[in-house]
């Protein structure tokens, strides 16, 4: 990109429109945050047991967050009961531990679920943490109509990014669908996917992979509940993405208004969705966790306060902003408080959110916006030459190119053309300062695996084991699963138990 713009790029007036109004370049709202209806501020959260989380999101809150986020520990996600031998050492860790409708009941107790709006990190076992989230809600007197949130969903990254999946892509794919088309009957609030770019940006793809994978990913959901037999217009409204914000400001902003337009044009022109919230890319950011640094740790409120800024002037529905201490541990109550309050200030304070759209028109910004989509484009089309989303992963495209990136960045940081404050300038005395993290309870895992046993002990084990025969039985046929995984959790088994019975009939991905 050239230092100066004197004037706005060719043919700007189709592309940009008016905010709220197709292609969506502008903002998915006319009004956006103008009339005070602000983004959504989630906090991610989630670690040790299900009642320690608990206090965690009551604490939030009463500090102003208008909804939940979950983490898992990484046994869930892998779909791994706390006793399993796989999961020791990592139970608790990184998220909250959930393997029983009891546990999900604890997560949430005291919290009225017809009242909060709840995200889920969660991928390869989607379909079963749901399935206990509904659960849960029918316990406390919520019909299914009434649950609102996003279930992430997206595992297709996974086999990209992040590494938390199960079973082979096809299978998993199956299941992705099973689900878009159990919530268009039962769960009609809940967004059924969080297609990540996150996770790819964290990884360590550029700003315009970050937009290509993505999409590349959506455009394979969409095609994948097309031949469900599912219609565009009726599951299209309940896709969602979600985005990282690094630290180059204008290009962030650029970066979530050209995958706006170019989300709108493939639903309109190549899968003929005509419902206006089919064709709105509805997405929300957490700011950067790889670009936080264990040095300095203060820089990283910094740090995060822009990354905010630029997430608000993209456009975002709803935003995690990371907390200091992040590059180190799991934040600390005071930590998190501290990153709340990051956005509170730039939401009451800073005037940012009164206008609308405030770098429209920007020619730099219009320029860089154009040269994103134009890159973006150009990756998505070699995803295309070599048969979509799914046969590029299997292939080692995608991967290759995040890895390609991703060294290329760190080589920038060695040699000092990419500076980062506090690691290779500007850093100096006080940088090794103890700074105090979220301490994991080692005993946990111990303390874990007897509730298991206690609770297999308790339950009646003929009737878990018809509903995990079912469950197999159905895997073998095209018939809808989650209704069948409802019952598997109604007759107490284990996420581990049904995350195995599909394991045993689908294979695990190696």
């Amino acid at each position: 990109m050239k230092p100066l713009y004197d004037g706005p790029p060719d043919g700007l007036p189709e592309r940009l429109g008016r905010p709220g109004a197709y292609p969506y370049t502008r903002g998915v709202y006319p009004e956006m945050y103008s009339a005070g209806r602000l983004w959504t501020m989630r906090q991610y959260a989630g670690f040790g047991t299900a009642e320690e989380s608990n206090q965690r999101y009551r604490y939030l809150l009463e500090q102003g967050v208008a909804g939940l986020s979950v983490a898992f520990d990484l046994p869930t996600q892998l779909g791994l009961d706390p006793d399993d031998p796989l999961a020791a050492g990592e139970v608790g860790r990184v998220g909250v531990s959930i393997a029983t409708l009891q546990d999900m009941r604890r997560l949430f107790e005291g919290i009225p679920l017809e009242q909060v709006t709840t995200s889920m990190t969660i991928n390869a076992p989607a379909m079963m943490l749901l399935a206990l989230y509904q659960l849960v809600g029918e316990e406390q007197g919520v019909a299914a109509e009434r649950l609102g949130g996003t279930v992430q969903n997206d595992i297709l990254k996974e086999y990209v990014a992040r590494g938390t999946y199960i079973y082979p892509a096809r299978p998993s794919m199956r299941l992705v669908t099973d689900l878009f088309a159990y919530c268009a009957e039962h769960l009609p609030n809940f967004n059924t996917i969080s297609i990540s770019g996150y996770h790819i940006r964290e990884a360590g793809a550029s700003a315009a992979q970050e937009i290509a994978f993505t999409l590349a990913n959506a455009r394979a959901y969409v095609r994948a509940a097309l031949e469900a037999g599912l219609e565009v217009d009726a599951f299209g409204p309940r896709l969602s993405f979600f985005f990282a914000c690094h630290s180059r400001l204008f290009e962030e902003v650029a970066k979530f208004r050209a995958a706006r337009r170019m989300w709108a044009r493939i639903m309109r022109q190549e899968f003929g969705a005509t419902e206006p919230k089919a064709l709105m890319l509805r997405f929300h950011t957490q700011t950067g966790g790889s670009t936080l640094t264990a040095q300095q740790p203060d820089n990283n409120v910094v740090r995060t306060a822009f990354q905010a800024l630029a997430a608000v002037l993209g456009g975002t529905q709803s935003l995690h902003t990371n907390a200091l201490d992040e590059a180190l541990g799991l934040p600390t109550p005071p930590s998190a408080r501290l990153a709340l309050r990051t956005q509170q200030i730039l939401a009451h304070e800073t005037g940012v959110p009164e206008a609308v759209d405030p770098l429209g028109g920007s020619y730099y910004v219009e320029h860089l916006t154009d040269a994103l989509e134009e890159e973006a484009a150009e990756l998505m089309q070699r995803i295309e030459d070599l048969g979509g989303a799914v046969k590029a992963i299997e292939a080692g495209y995608v991967q290759r190119e995040i890895e390609e990136s991703a060294y290329r960045h760190q080589r920038e940081i060695e040699e000092g053309e990419r500076v980062v404050v506090g690691i290779n300038r500007f850093a100096g005395e006080g940088d090794d300062e103890p700074v105090p993290v979220q301490r994991i309870d080692p005993g946990l895992q111990q303390r874990r695996a007897a509730e298991m046993r206690a609770f297999r002990e308790r339950r009646d084990g003929a009737a878990a084991s018809t509903a995990l025969d079912a469950l197999a039985a159905a895997a073998e046929t095209d018939a809808n699963l989650f209704p069948v995984v409802l019952d598997a959790f109604r007759a107490r088994a284990t996420l581990g138990e049904i995350a195995g019975v599909l394991r045993r009939v689908w294979g695990e991905y190696r």
